[in-house]
Parts: C-alpha cells; sequence; structure tokens
C-alpha cells in the first residue's frame, strides 16, 4: 500500500532532509565510539550541538504541511497515518525543548561521555558525579517542558517507548521480579546449569578471537556490503540508513563468551535494521516501532538462538578451530553449560538470563526516584549497593563495577533502561508465537536462519514504526506486553517445565 495521498508525498518530502540530518548525527556518534580522539570532544560536542538545532530549525517546514495532514487523516492509510503519527511527536519535542536547553544536552553528553569512561577506567564516581548532577538537571528540566502525566519520568519512558509509563512497568515488575526469584531457586535446586564454568578464567587472543566474531557475524548472514563491525568501550549498533548498518564489541581478554555474545546481541538489532520495508525509505516509519521492540530482537538472537543447544552445536567447530584452549572441552553439553551459566554478577552486559531483569528493575528504580526527588545523585553508589545485595546477594567491590558500568547516563539516555526488561518481554511473546510455526532448535542447528528472519519480518520488521508499540504487540503477537510468556520460557530451559 505505502503511500500515495499527495500531502503526505509533500510531507514526506519535507522531511528527508532532517532524515539526513539525524543520519549524520548518527554516524558521528558511532565516529565518536570507534574513532575519534578524545581532545576531539569539545569541538564534537559543538558540531552535535549545531547539528541538532539545524535539525529542530528544518522542522519548522513540515509543521504546516503536517497540519493539513493531520486534518485529513480518515482519509489516510495506515502507512500514511503513521508518518502523521511520528512526525506529530516529533513536533510535539522540538517545539516544546528550547533550542538552549537542546543544545546544552548535545555538548554536555559528548563532553560527559569522555569524563565517563575516564573515571570508569579509575573507579571514581566522584569524578563523573558534577557532570551526572548537570544531565540529570537538565533532563528533569526536559521532562517539564514536555508535560506528562502522574510522574516525571513518564516523559522519558515516553520518548522511547511510546505511551509507556512508570505504572505499565511497575505492574510488570512486580510480576517479573517474584516469578524470576522462583525460577531462580529451583534453578539452584536442579543443578542443570552450573554456577561456575573453569572457562571463565581462561584469557584469549584477541585477534583469534576476532575471526570467530567475524565468523559468526557471517553464520548469522549479515550482508557484507551493508553491514561493519568495530570495537569500542561499550557494544552498540547503529546506522544511517538500511543500507549502512554498524555494530561494535569490546574484547577483555577472558571469558570468550562475553565478546561472542554482544556481537550476536548487536547482530540482533543489526537484523531488525536491515530488513525494515524498502518502501518506507527515508521516511518517519522507517525505523523501529520502538526501543523495546528493538530490545526484543537482540535478547532474542542472543538468548533464544545464540544461547540454545542448536546454535552451540553449530559453532562448536568454529570455536574448536580458532581457540586452542577449548580442546578439553569438545562436548557439545560443556559448551552449552557454559554459555548458560546461572550466577549473580555484578555487571549486566554480562548478566545470564536468569538474573539479568534484576540489573534493569535496579536501574529503573534509580532513575525512577531521582526524577520525583526521592534520591540524589549523591546516594546513588549506596543505593546501588544496597540494592544489588537485596536483589542478587551480591555488592559491587568498586564504582566501575556498580555505578559507572553504563554509558548511558553520560549519553543522556535515560528511560531507556526498562525497555530492555520490555524487550526480554516481547521476546518470549516472540517466542511464545514462532514455535507454532517454526521448529528453532532444528533450524539453529542447521544454521538455516531464512525462516526466522522472514517470520521476524512478517511479524515485526517490515512495519516499522506505521504503528504505536502497544498495538504493534496486539496486531501481530496476540496481546500487549505480557512477562507471564517470558517466565514460561526461562522455567522450560532452566527447570524443565
Amino acid at each position: 500500500m505505502a503511500f500515495s495521498d499527495p500531502k503526505i508525498l509533500e510531507l514526506i518530502k519535507a522531511y528527508r532532509p532532517i532524515w539526513a540530518l539525524s543520519s549524520s548525527g548518527a554516524l558521528l556518534e558511532w565516529d565518536l565510539e570507534v574513532n575519534m580522539p578524545e581532545r576531539a570532544s569539545e569541538s564534537r560536542g559543538v558540531i552535535m550541538a549545531e547539528l541538532a538545532l539545524i535539525r529542530q530549525d528544518r522542522m519548522k517546514s513540515v509543521y504546516p504541511i503536517l497540519e493539513e495532514a493531520s486534518a485529513r487523516s480518515k482519509d489516510l492509510n495506515d502507512e500514511e497515518r503513521g508518518v502523521v503519527r511520528i512526525l506529530e511527536r516529533m513536533k510535539k519535542y522540538y517545539t516544546r525543548i528550547p533550542p538552549e536547553l537542546l543544545e546544552e544536552e548535545q555538548r554536555l553528553a559528548v563532553e560527559a561521555t569522555i569524563v565517563w569512561r575516564e573515571a570508569r577506567k579509575k573507579s571514581d564516581f566522584n569524578q563523573f558525579k558534577p557532570y551526572l548532577e548537570r544531565i540529570l538537571a537538565l533532563k528533569i528540566k526536559e521532562a517539564e517542558k514536555l508535560g506528562y502525566e502522574n510522574h516525571p519520568y513518564n516523559a522519558m519512558l515516553d520518548l522511547g517507548e511510546e505511551g509507556f509509563t512508570v505504572e505499565d512497568m511497575d505492574s510488570m515488575f512486580s510480576r517479573m521480579i517474584p516469578g524470576l526469584k522462583k525460577i531462580l531457586e529451583k534453578t539452584r535446586v536442579a543443578k542443570k546449569f552450573p554456577s561456575r564454568h573453569p572457562l571463565e578464567e581462561i584469557k584469549y587472543d584477541v585477534g583469534s578471537m576476532g575471526v570467530v566474531n567475524r565468523e559468526i557475524t557471517e553464520i548469522l548472514d549479515m550482508p557484507k556490503d551493508r553491514f561493519r563491525m568495530d570495537t569500542s568501550t561499550h557494544p552498540f549498533m547503529t546506522g544511517t540508513s538500511r543500507d549502512d548498518i554498524r555494530i561494535t564489541t569490546r574484547y577483555e581478554g577472558v571469558d570468550f563468551r562475553n565478546t561472542m555474545y554482544s556481537v550476536i546481541h548487536e547482530s540482533g538489532h543489526a537484523i531488525y535494521e536491515l530488513q525494515l520495508d524498502e518502501k518506507l525509505n527515508y521516511t518517519p516509519v522507517s525505523q523501529a516501532a520502538s526501543t523495546g521492540f528493538h530490545e526484543s530482537q537482540s535478547r532474542f538472537w542472543e538468548n533464544i538462538i545464540g544461547r540454545s543447544k542448536g546454535f552451540v552445536t553449530l559453532i562448536k567447530p568454529l570455536l574448536m578451530k580458532n581457540l586452542s584452549f577449548l580442546a578439553p572441552y569438545d562436548d557439545d553439553n560443556e559448551l552449552y553449560q557454559y554459555v548458560n551459566l546461572v550466577r549473580p554478577g555484578l555487571i549486566r552486559v554480562d548478566a545470564d538470563e536468569l538474573t539479568y531483569n534484576f540489573h534493569i528493575a535496579l536501574r529503573y528504580e534509580i532513575e525512577k526516584k531521582l526524577f520525583d526527588g526521592k534520591l540524589s545523585v549523591g546516594e546513588l553508589p549506596s543505593m546501588w549497593n544496597d540494592t544489588m545485595s537485596d536483589y542478587l546477594g551480591i555488592t559491587p567491590h568498586n564504582d566501575a563495577e556498580g555505578v559507572l558500568q553504563d554509558i548511558h547516563w553520560s549519553g543522556g539516555s535515560w528511560g531507556y533502561f526498562p525497555t530492555y526488561s520490555l524487550g526480554n518481554i516481547i521476546g518470549g511473546m516472540i517466542w511464545h508465537n514462532i514455535r507454532k510455526d517454526l521448529d528453532l532448535e532444528e533450524l539453529a542447528a542447521k544454521g538455516n536462519f531464512t525462516p526466522i528472519k522472514t517470520w521476524l519480518y512478517d511479524r515485526i520488521h517490515r512495519w516499522g514504526a506505521i504503528y504505536p508499540p502497544k498495538e504493534l504487540a496486539r496486531k501481530t503477537l496476540g496481546e500487549s506486553y505480557n512477562p507471564e510468556r517470558m517466565l514460561q520460557y526461562l522455567e522450560q530451559k532452566y527447570v524443565g517445565k
């Protein structure tokens, strides 16, 4: 169906320069993490701020056309209404956020990211603390400008997950956390999966591991002419278009599964972007439905596919060929258990499936309390440590293992963490539905991922942002966000029911 209404075509044409500016900004953000020398942070901050201001100013040319298109909504098809909806959301942001606030946020984000890197290396929260206080103050001001109902944090949640609220997240965690605690305890009793493995302590050669990671992307059939992989302090995915998708990983030199699964995780993000419908190119709806849906794709590929018995069997020859220290572990089940260890840990990105959402619940509670004034930045390390002890029975030894481990706050990504758990929830819903049509274990063992990608394309990828995320979930997965599906998946895998 796509686009035929003359006013919508005019609107898309007016939007195209804004898309180009956004894509340019994405490329500069990638360069910031991958290539940029540290001394360039000030000038890069100015560049990013100026680009944001140009984008904000250029949006003014869209508003008169948008007003006419909105007035005839009943005559538009779903794709066209999606364009109007997304641009209305952009208009709300750009007309309510003053240019000086936008500029200050952009410049501070670049500067703070560099400071965060150094503070993390030194494990010194006090070095980062004044920057975090400034960022938080700006974000609270942003929430006030955007407006919200019931809770200021709702303004941040809605930016990444349209229509998502504190009430939604509280409801989900109230069901997830007790359920996860029960499954975690059953897993300990069942002893199907170990809590430790000798491979965790073995150092690997970065060059050899780089070969493994490259071949993993080939196994996942990532297109060489539209995709690339690099290294950065914090793994991420970005793209300037559906034909230019980039991921990164990091190499810590020990416990090889961490870098390998960050590659699979980020490739899951990339697959989503690579499979957006071509007809949506250069339009406001040529993007993921939401950050939660985006995270569902990375978590689905990382865990449900990547940590399955079938996938471990598939990649075992690759691992044995390139990592000589695996010679004593020439057993499929040995490797399967290694990549599925169950143990409360301090680092979110290294957390197993059963404990991961506790890490997100911690960050969610922190952000929520910072926004309503129930917590100060100075109290962050102690609350972090106390909550980790309460949830998982462990306490960070230093700030790098605790409050400084994530890049998100330095870059201004507030309200993003809850979407990781939402991604797990949607991933569980996908698992519940896709098994009716496909044998995931068999396909993974054969390395035949085309049917899985086709299924995901039909249900999720091709729709881009045409529908609000809650509506897309109901349309294609049969229900709104339901954490029970994720709990069923984890119970079946780890307990055997």
